[in-house]
């Protein structure tokens, strides 16, 4: 498949994968940053006696776990692309992570559904 011209080979020159890299650590350690402060604020939030139904705060939670799921799944991808060896592995790459992603959101939007219907269900049983 190489030609003798090496023009289907895909290199990132050694700087610039250098800095992509720093700013993907950049990235994710801001995303964790973010997430450990949304936890500790949600945390707080809970401690005053924040009067939040049980089925909301179980939604929210589960929202931002997907986000923080679908966020890091990015960031690895990105990671990977900059070790792909030529145009073929960042296509097999892609391929790979859109249908994940696409398995990964429709799991999620029938979870959240779910979750969604229970929540409305339980707001509206007669307390006895």
């Amino acid at each position: 498949m190489n030609d003798n011209n090496g023009r289907d080979r895909f290199e990132i020159p050694k700087e610039m994968r250098s800095m992509a890299e720093a700013s993907l650590d950049q990235a994710r350690k801001a995303f964790e940053k973010f997430v450990s402060s949304a936890d500790a604020t949600a945390g707080s939030i809970e401690e005053r006696g924040a009067t939040v139904r049980a089925g909301a705060r179980d939604i929210s939670t589960k929202a931002f776990s997907y986000a923080e799921r679908n966020v890091q799944t990015s960031l690895d991808y990105a990671q990977s692309l900059l070790k792909a060896k030529d145009l073929a592995e960042v296509m097999k790459l892609h391929s790979e992570y859109v249908q994940g992603q696409m398995r990964s959101l429709t799991e999620q939007a029938s979870e959240m559904g779910q979750m969604v219907s229970r929540a409305a269900i339980d707001a509206v049983k007669p307390k006895s």
